[in-house]
């Protein structure tokens, strides 16, 4: 699967990982629903430090379309609304 994190790159990580993925966003669309900012914020840097922590950072030549976007870590809680809606930006 590979994983954009807007502003850092592109990772490859492995399939496995889906469903820890998954269960941190479906966290997060419930802090940002409840408006709760600092577990959000925390929910948000998990995703991304689990996608950096696991993946393989893909070099700057390598063209390849994304699986999954994930926004920034600095993204606010109001630019979150629009973003982390449903089921999330992990569909499955």
């Amino acid at each position: 699967m590979i994983i954009r994190i807007i502003g850092q790159g592109q990772y490859r990580v492995p399939g496995r990982l889906f469903d820890d993925l998954n269960a941190i966003d479906n966290r997060i669309v419930g802090f940002v629903q409840s408006g709760n900012e600092n577990e959000y914020k925390k929910g948000l840097a998990d995703l991304i430090g689990l996608v950096i922590r696991e993946g393989t950072m893909l070099s700057g030549e390598e063209l390849v379309e994304s699986d999954v976007i994930v926004p920034p870590a600095d993204m606010t809680l109001d630019e979150a609304r629009q973003v982390f809606t449903g089921t999330g930006i992990f569909q499955g």
